[in-house]
């Protein structure tokens, strides 16, 4: 049973019995002003507590700044740190009389980024203007792809950790809807100051893409892992440097809930998301709050929000219940945009450096990330998701490589050493890997003294910390002779080391005696202890073995 109330249209007694007659009833309160805190507070509780199964629904646009020379329709240069306005040409800042001229790369860059994602390419695409008016749009309009893009219909295919203890790699799609080629506008700057915005024009018509994916993801977690496979994917491509932070890609999420089996939910749409984490935050913090209203017997609203990094929310920028002419047109200024099978297909007298044949840019499709950890798995026989760890971080890969050629350690044993050990601190001091303080060559000398026993696993941590402070100043060899830390090897030694923790540990002793075997990793601890890491642990365990046998 549903029931709604406006302001004073039902009387508290008639309510009341209505619950009673009704515990299990849905309430929808709009509007309650009954002047009782004491009934506001018992109906707040019921609504709480009725039970509804919601899950969230993610569809992402990604906006990726194509990785060219120049802009999209003017030869403007492109880069992030030059100075306000100082790469503006006539038609950037849209002077009467200029006109556009399409820069092939960044419809080669489209075209590309769409056959790695299986899209179909459209032979024939279309060019519009999107009318609206602000201060870093001069022209009052964008030049986009409204009625047919240059790609449709592709899949993402993306990796997650997964099952019930998060063990587990899972591999999930999301499908593509579209990629369309548009340009960017400039980029408005408040100056409190003065109580003024200035605009920068030099991001404005710079070549975007930008990808409508399906609302086929359910959290954050998936959208931030569909995201980190894209930047990769662009990345192996050359076709979007994927640098978040730099705004050469932002992610807007639709964010809906739902009951399962019934139709999609309201959604709001979270904009300009500018790192994969933040993305991730604000998707599960929306469903959260949306779940929060519905459970609560409120509407969620059709709005833009945004993500407050500082206090983890979202905030609501502006209203979409109505919707937004955009007066869209067709380009005028631009003609079709074609693109040809083969070479055989272009027409006699086509322009070559307007040309974009298919033919050509599969042949210079690189190796994938999937396809590259699949490879990496085969290979080398380590854990999958250590693929991932390696392929996450720019030249790690390459250098997990070489320091397999320089050493005959097996892989499944070098892969910690670089996935823990050297990415640790590489982030502790906000690195990239080349950077590093230690070379590869420095890193498999060091693997070949603990493969040979001179040193223990401990020594060798130690070692490395001690390189890296050095900046690979001395060699791992040089570091053990100095500190004298080789590996004791002299058996009456440790002999006498172990009798001394075993004597020292008479509670421990009759524990390990009456049963309990993880007593000896203690003991052990200790040898270790006393030999500073030095003590081959295979003849510890056998020495401290022998001893507690001989207490008997």
């Amino acid at each position: 049973m549903a029931a709604s109330t406006a302001a004073g249209s039902v009387p508290y007694k008639m309510l009341k019995k209505t619950l009673l007659l009704y515990p299990n009833a849905s309430f929808t309160v709009r509007r309650l002003n009954i002047g009782s805190s004491r009934y506001d507070g018992q109906l707040q509780n019921r609504t709480k507590s009725v039970p509804m199964q919601l899950e969230g629904v993610v569809g992402l646009e990604i906006h990726a700044q194509i990785q060219s020379h120049t802009k999209m329709f003017s030869g403007s240069a492109v880069n992030f740190l030059s100075p306000p306005n100082s790469l503006v040409s006539f038609f950037d800042a849209s002077l009467p009389g200029t006109l556009p001229v399409l820069n092939k790369r960044c419809v080669e860059a489209a075209v590309m980024t769409g056959l790695a994602l299986d899209c179909r390419i459209n032979r024939k695409s279309l060019f519009d203007r999107k009318h609206y008016f602000y201060a870093d749009l001069p022209a009052g309009y964008q030049i986009t792809q409204q009625r047919r893009p240059v790609a449709v219909d592709g899949v993402l295919t993306y990796s997650l950790l997964g099952g019930k203890k998060k063990n587990r790699m899972v591999r999930k799609n999301v499908r593509v809807k579209q990629i369309q080629l548009e340009q960017d506008s400039g980029k408005s700057l408040r100056d409190d100051a003065r109580e003024r915005t200035l605009v920068d024009l030099n991001r404005a018509g710079v070549g975007l893409m930008e990808l409508v994916m399906e609302p086929d993801m359910t959290c954050g977690e998936e959208a931030a892992a569909a995201v980190r496979e894209l930047q990769l994917i662009m990345q192996a491509l050359g076709t979007c440097q994927g640098n978040m932070s730099e705004g050469q890609l932002r992610v807007d999420a639709n964010v809906s809930v739902h009951r399962p089996g019934e139709p999609l939910g309201v959604r709001t749409e979270v904009k300009n998301i500018n790192s994969v984490r933040y993305l991730a935050k604000a998707i599960d913090y929306e469903i959260r709050r949306q779940t929060d209203v519905l459970r609560r017997g409120g509407r969620v609203h059709n709005e833009t929000r945004s993500y407050d990094s500082k206090s983890g929310t979202t905030v609501p920028m502006r209203d979409k219940e109505g919707l937004q002419d955009y007066r869209f047109m067709p380009e005028p200024n631009l003609p079709p945009l074609m693109v040809y099978e083969d070479p055989a297909s272009v027409p006699a007298g086509a322009d070559a450096r307007r040309t974009v044949v298919l033919q050509t840019l599969r042949a210079e499709l690189p190796e994938l990330p999937a396809v590259r950890r699949d490879r990496l798995v085969e290979t080398y026989d380590i854990l999958p998701e250590h693929s991932f760890t390696l392929l996450n971080e720019e030249g790690l890969v390459e250098y997990f490589e070489c320091v397999l050629k320089a050493t005959s350690r097996e892989p499944r044993k070098v892969i910690g050493w670089v996935t823990n050990e050297l990415l640790a601190l590489l982030k502790q001091q906000d690195l990239n890997v080349s950077q590093s303080r230690v070379s590869p060559s420095s890193v498999a000398q060091l693997l070949e003294l603990l493969e040979a026993g001179s040193i223990s696993s401990t020594v060798a941590k130690q070692v490395f910390q001690e390189m890296w402070k050095q900046s690979g100043a001395k060699t791992a060899a040089e570091i053990v002779g100095e500190q004298d830390l080789s590996l004791v090897s002299d058996v009456e030694q440790l002999r006498a080391v172990c009798a001394k923790v075993v004597d020292s540990h008479p509670q421990e002793v009759r524990a390990f005696q009456a049963g309990n075997q993880n007593v000896l990793n203690k003991l052990m601890g200790s040898v270790r202890k006393e030999t500073k890491g030095r003590a081959d642990p295979i003849a510890v365990r056998k020495i401290l073995l022998d001893k507690i046998s001989e207490t008997d």
